[in-house]
């Protein structure tokens, strides 16, 4: 029986809470989770990966049981959830480690290995996108016309995003049998983004999500110039991140592994084995 222990540390003033399993000594995995989840999302994945990994699961500021402050007190950019990231890294003296991003926490990670290149030892992108060809254009309209004209009308448009039926969605579209997904996931995640003022530091992230695709030059060429192990693990029915941002990677590491499997955004609620299984061979092979 793998014991999970639940932590929070003190970073910068703020409260990060995170999970963590496996023996200190072994090699890291960092999970970094994306939209509208939190850590929660890896409850599967980290028992399942802890016997012979330190798997460590921090809630982004803003989500899960860290810290939320108001947009008044923490300025809501994919760069300041990174500064919080590394201080929490050096925090807990983790070095060197594979990075595990979906979603929201790609961005975080490409951060993270441009600032250190030299601490990610692997990248496992699970529908985290690093490509302009995985953004599915009828999703992403409402963030960029937002991110450029944050009026109130593209507000309204977008704040659906931040609503049940849209969460819900996010779990189920693309997974052939929804039934298989446990509803506690997105009751989970709702909640917590019901919380006073966390829909203004949603709408905040959602409006600087185009600064993440100013990067992608700069994130290809540490790909190219790294040789970085790269696993994409994709649910090839995700229609947020389309499968080309999987085959993207292709470009600029050509030895990267893809795979891509008949699910969607949330590919750990419903095809949980095939990713330890994957994962568990991709790592053992450096």
């Amino acid at each position: 029986m793998i014991t999970v222990h639940h932590r929070t540390v003190s970073v910068n003033g703020l409260e990060v809470f995170y999970r963590e399993a496996g023996p200190e000594a072994a090699p890291v995995l960092l999970l970094l989770h994306g939209y509208p989840t939190s850590s929660h999302m890896f409850r599967h994945l980290i028992p399942a990966l802890a016997d012979k990994y330190r798997v460590i699961a921090p809630d982004h500021i803003g989500f899960g049981r860290s810290s939320a402050p108001s947009v008044n007190d923490f300025n809501y950019t994919f760069a300041a959830l990174t500064e919080v990231t590394i201080a929490f890294l050096d925090a807990i003296g983790v070095e060197k480690y594979t990075v595990y991003a979906q979603d929201y926490g790609a961005p975080i990670a490409w951060r993270l290995a441009l600032a250190n290149p030299a601490a990610v030892e692997g990248v496992i992108s699970q529908n985290g996108n690093a490509y302009e060809e995985g953004f599915v254009p009828e999703f992403w309209a409402p963030i960029w016309a937002y991110h450029a004209d944050p009026s109130e009308e593209n507000e309204q448009a977008l704040r659906p995003a931040l609503g049940r039926e849209a969460i819900e969605w996010q779990y189920k579209h693309g997974v052939p049998d929804p039934t298989t997904i446990d509803p506690d996931a997105w009751e989970h995640d709702i909640t917590l983004l019901n919380r006073p003022g966390i829909d203004r530091a949603q709408l905040a992230l959602f409006g600087d999500y185009q600064t993440n695709r100013d990067l992608y030059p700069s994130v290809h060429e540490w790909l190219r110039n790294s040789k970085v192990p790269v696993l994409a693990l994709w649910g090839e029915n995700d229609e947020i991140f389309g499968p080309a941002g999987a085959k993207a990677f292709l470009h600029d590491a050509p030895h990267a592994r893809i795979e891509l499997i008949d699910g969607g955004h949330f590919l750990l609620e419903s095809n949980i084995e095939d990713a330890v299984r994957i994962i568990q061979e991709w790592r053992a092979s450096f």
